[in-house]
């Protein structure tokens, strides 16, 4: 038996998954590939506590730079497109025996146990992480506010409420349309999407396109409204050539 915490993402544009989980013994194995296939196994990546004997690693956890790692490549991938959560971050205890840490031996088997036994609970990655460091007997440090339940303040939509709770459960939102021109929201940022290209945007892009957004709703309220005259003149008045008369 191997306890694991990982979780599989989507590019739907790519029609693309990648697989990562972190063993308890302090390795990260990926797999990757085309929705429907058979995923390519990348060579697993063992903690630098086991592979070493340099004097600076003495006395590290080996699990504290593979579960760093897990969170960086959860990032990564959700910032190139990969984000639909095909399976949640999820602790799970497979059984299958994982291989020595050398030599470093592809584990598809591994992989395969930790899909078919995950759970579809929606749940964030800090809040798996933290469940399998409890299950290892280690600190976890608190979750972070933005992962609590999200209250629903007074007077707020209900669609805005609804969305609210799903980003709470550490779910992306995104749109019930698919089209070229995309966009995709998580408690960690927002991403615009133009076919396979995107671009991240920072809080203060983030309040700028949101009056921009609320200034056109409010402009296209009552479409029957004449635009302003200075919308309608889009240049300065032509002049009439010097010395022309009248026809």
């Amino acid at each position: 038996m191997t306890l694991t915490v990982g979780f599989r993402l989507g590019n739907d544009t790519l029609t693309r998954q990648v697989t990562v989980l972190v063993t308890e013994s302090g390795v990260l194995h990926r797999a990757q590939g085309l929705y429907g296939k058979l995923p390519r196994v990348s060579p697993p990546v063992p903690s630098v506590a086991l592979t070493t004997s340099l004097p600076d690693f003495r006395g590290e956890n080996p699990l504290a730079r593979p579960i760093a790692d897990l969170r960086l490549q959860h990032a990564s991938y959700t910032r190139k497109g990969y984000d639909r959560t095909l399976i949640p971050p999820s602790v799970v205890r497979v059984d299958v025996r994982e291989h020595p840490p050398r030599p470093l031996v592809r584990h598809r088997e591994l992989i395969h146990a930790f899909v078919d036994a995950a759970p579809s609970t929606p749940q964030s990655l800090e809040a798996a992480i933290t469940a399998f460091r409890t299950a290892r007997g280690l600190p976890s440090r608190p979750e972070r506010v933005a992962g609590a339940p999200v209250p629903r303040p007074h007077g707020i939509p209900p669609r805005v409420a609804a969305m609210l709770r799903t980003l709470a459960h550490g779910s992306p939102l995104t749109p019930s349309r698919r089209l070229p021109v995309g966009w995709t929201v998580t408690g960690q940022g927002v991403r615009l999407r133009v076919g396979t290209m995107g671009e991240v945007l920072d809080r203060a892009d983030v309040i700028e396109l949101h009056a921009a957004l609320n200034a056109w709703l409010l402009f296209t309220k009552n479409p029957g409204q004449p635009a302003p005259e200075h919308e309608v003149r889009s240049g300065p008045p032509r002049q009439r050539p010097s010395g022309s008369g009248s026809v």
